[in-house]
Order: C-alpha cells, then sequence, then structure tokens
C-alpha cells in the first residue's frame, strides 16, 4: 500500500486515521466522487468500452439494491440514521438504503448510480438512471408502468420491462408457452446488472453502510462502482495494454 500510494518512510509519515477522515470529508465537501465515477466512465467510453453514442445502438439496465445501515440506537443521538428507512422485500424487512444503477447492456458497466432511503420505489430513480441516449431499457417487474410516466413521455425507446409471474401463470397455456421463453431471453440480458452489485456487495464486502446520511454513503457507492467498473473491464484493458 506504501508503494501504491507514494509513501516513501524516509520523507514523510504514513498519513494517521484523521489525515484519511479529512480527505474523505473533502471528496464529499467537493462532490469529487462523482467527478471520479465519470471520469473512470469517460475514460471506458474513450477506449470503445462503454457505448452511450454514435452508431452502436445504447441499450440499458437498470435495476436497485438494498444495503443495509447499522439499526442499533448505541450512539451519540440514541436513535438510528435518520436519512434511512425500512422496506420490507419479500417477507423480511431491512433498514437502510438503496442504491440505483443504470449498466450499459453492451459492457456491463454501471453509467449512473443514484442513492437513496431504501423505502424508495425503484420506479421512481428510472429517470435518474437514464442517460437519455438509450434505444432499449430493460428492467424487471418492479418497474412496471414505467413507460407509461409523464418523465419518459418523450423517449424514444423499446421498453423491455419484465412480466410479472403472477401475470404469465394466469395467461391461457397456449399464451403462456410462448410468453415464457421471450421472458426467459430477456432475462438474461436483464441479469447484466447483478454483476455490479455481486462485485461491491461480494468481492469488495459493502453488505452493510459505515457512515451516517445518505449524502456520505451515496460518495462512498460512487467511488465503489467507479473501481467495480474497472474490475469488469480489466480483462479488456490488460488485452489492450492499458494496465
Amino acid at each position: 500500500m506504501r508503494g501504491f500510494a507514494g509513501i516513501d518512510l524516509a520523507v514523510v509519515t504514513v498519513p494517521d486515521a484523521t489525515t484519511v477522515l479529512n480527505f474523505r470529508h473533502w471528496l464529499e465537501q467537493h462532490d469529487l466522487t462523482r467527478a471520479l465515477f465519470d471520469e473512470v466512465g469517460a475514460m471506458l467510453e474513450e477506449r470503445g468500452l462503454l457505448m452511450r453514442q454514435g452508431t452502436i445502438p445504447a441499450f440499458a439496465r437498470t435495476d436497485a439494491t438494498i444495503i443495509a445501515a447499522p439499526p442499533s440506537t448505541k450512539n451519540k443521538s440514541k436513535a438510528r440514521d435518520p436519512e434511512m428507512h425500512q422496506t420490507k422485500k419479500g417477507n423480511q424487512w431491512h433498514f437502510g438504503m438503496k442504491a440505483h444503477i443504470g449498466v450499459d447492456v453492451a459492457s456491463g458497466v454501471v453509467h449512473t448510480a443514484v442513492g437513496t432511503a431504501a423505502n424508495e420505489a425503484d420506479i421512481n430513480q428510472m429517470a435518474a438512471v437514464l442517460h437519455g441516449e438509450e434505444e432499449a431499457v430493460f428492467a424487471d417487474a418492479g418497474y412496471t408502468g414505467a413507460d407509461k410516466r409523464p418523465e419518459h413521455a418523450e423517449r424514444e425507446v423499446s421498453w423491455n420491462i419484465a412480466i410479472k409471474r403472477s401475470i404469465i401463470k394466469a395467461l391461457p397455456e397456449r399464451l403462456r408457452n410462448l410468453a415464457e421463453p421471450v421472458e426467459r431471453a430477456l432475462s438474461q440480458v436483464r441479469a447484466w446488472v447483478e454483476h455490479p452489485f455481486h462485485i461491491v456487495k461480494n468481492l469488495f464486502r459493502h453488505k452493510r453502510l459505515r457512515y451516517r446520511g445518505l449524502a456520505k454513503n451515496t460518495a462512498q457507492l460512487r467511488t465503489l462502482f467507479a473501481l467495480a467498473n474497472l474490475v469488469i473491464v480489466k480483462k479488456t484493458l490488460l488485452a489492450q495494454g492499458r494496465v
């Protein structure tokens, strides 16, 4: 780590916890993690690894994941983080925030990341995670009805939103046999969005929030997704001699 950071112990000392903390606050104060995320995206786009414009069709996959926040009240304020909320997923309640992302289908790279409280509906953030140049959008059943919302009225895209299982099961057998193969094929495209979540949650082990407040945790998430993008395209960059 000293070699990576360029720290020569004969000249300077290793930064202590306060120095690292002040540096993190400086990044948050000037919104530099957003700039870092955007810069990584621009670099990948320059190398043809993020297809957002030009003659190649642009496709996007959107989704969100819940990241747990500490529910303990054993802190100075004697309360849980007021900016976090609880939500029910399946039969289980979760307290924390949501990371909403838009993923380029061609490369699997995250082009947009937004943080909200866990109780924010996925569909409300779809407009925020689309970059505006998509020709097709893929999303799961949680985004049903997105194409009819006013914020998407001007978009000329092909909407590929998963049909709810209950609707497919209610179809006559002949129609169900036609719909299920199509849904399976589309689900393979939608699965692209799970890879960045896997990297952040499992490889980087970011399954629980470290800070209080949405701003601090969203700033950290942008850094993590920027690094996840580099992991996703690592082999391609190595083949290009860029790493």
